[in-house]
């Protein structure tokens, strides 16, 4: 039996319960692992409010794409794992099929990757879910160039500073946009060229200015809501807005009309068009490895909670008021 956490109703993060629950053995490609580590998501927190972008959940529901461990046992056919190898989980499954937020967890072997050298149990289940999610927006889907700008906002999340380590290591310049000042400093050490304050600055009229009245190549938005008309100001000709996230919880209108039909690409994104397509996944695993491997990406770790205190942690995560990842531990 594994300590597991489920939940048996939508709610806030008091649903969330600790359950001993058979792990189960691994079937056709699928591997048991011991879980050390889990990383903490945006996307738990929507399927357990009944939000997520997904199917229903399917009571009791299991919680958590993101993780590290190691490999207790492999089910049929898997190859190119072994018993005792340190692996991460990547987000490459539906959290109705799979859940690892416990102890032990079955997961499909195509979402386990070799955990780099040097790479602790921490840092394993806290790299891959944000610099995957860049790599794939960044470089596969709008194609960042080098001397392109790039506009990050909710910069101080774990998905923004992955953005800004992403953007830079591309050759392009990232502009972190914050809400208040408290994150500006640490933002400029994180490597961001500029922050925008957005309580303080108009934030379209600020990266016109930097950007000489051009515009930026990019603008890789966590929010959405009305204020993506704003946002598309600041989107040079020809550019791209992205939304990668829906933070602000309010419809999102489309700004091209209302701007006057402007050479504007807005576009969606999940990192599930990375990690469930075998090839991106290839490429995007080679990218995040090589700047583990050079110091270039790291794990910014904000809060380590053990498994047991999954309801403070998620309440800490629905605080909003956090710089980096936060991540469960599960003690042996």
């Amino acid at each position: 039996m594994a300590l597991t956490v489920r939940f048996h109703e939508y709610g806030g993060p008091e649903v969330l319960r600790l359950d001993h629950v058979d792990a189960g053995e691994p079937g056709p490609g699928e591997v048991l692992v011991r879980v050390d580590a889990v990383g903490v998501n945006r996307a738990e927190a929507l399927f357990r409010g009944g939000q997520y972008i997904e199917a229903a959940a399917a009571f009791p529901a299991r919680l958590g794409a993101e993780a590290s461990g190691v490999v207790e046992r492999l089910g049929p056919g898997v190859e190119g794992l072994a018993s005792g190898q340190a692996v991460s989980v990547v987000p490459a499954f539906s959290q109705n099929d799979y859940g690892v937020y416990a102890e032990r967890a079955v997961v499909p072997a195509r979402a386990l990757v070799p955990r780099p050298d040097g790479v602790d149990a921490v840092s394993g289940a806290a790299v891959w879910m944000p610099y995957l999610t860049t790599y794939g927006a960044m470089a596969e889907v709008t194609g960042l160039r080098p001397g392109d700008v790039a506009v990050v906002t909710a910069a101080s999340s774990s998905i923004g500073l992955a953005a800004l380590h992403t953007a830079a290591r591309l050759g392009a310049t990232p502009v972190a946009v914050t809400r208040t000042r408290a994150k500006a400093g640490r933002l400029l050490a994180e490597g961001a060229a500029e922050v925008v304050v957005s309580d303080e600055e108009d934030v379209a009229a600020r990266v016109l200015e930097l950007t000489g009245g051009r515009g930026a190549a990019a603008v890789f938005d966590a929010v959405a809501g009305p204020g993506v008309v704003d946002l598309a100001r600041a989107v040079a000709a020809g550019g791209t807005l992205l939304l990668w996230g829906a933070q602000s919880g309010r419809p999102t209108p489309y700004p091209g009309f209302e701007l006057g039909m402007p050479a504007l690409n807005v576009r969606t994104y999940t990192v599930h068009e990375i990690t469930r397509d075998a090839e991106r996944l290839r490429r995007a695993v080679a990218f995040v490895a090589s700047g583990l491997r050079d110091g270039a990406f790291r794990a910014v770790v904000d809060r380590l909670f053990p498994l047991a205190d999954v309801v403070a942690a998620h309440r800490y995560l629905d605080s909003g008021d956090r710089f980096g990842k936060v991540v469960l531990t599960v003690p042996r």
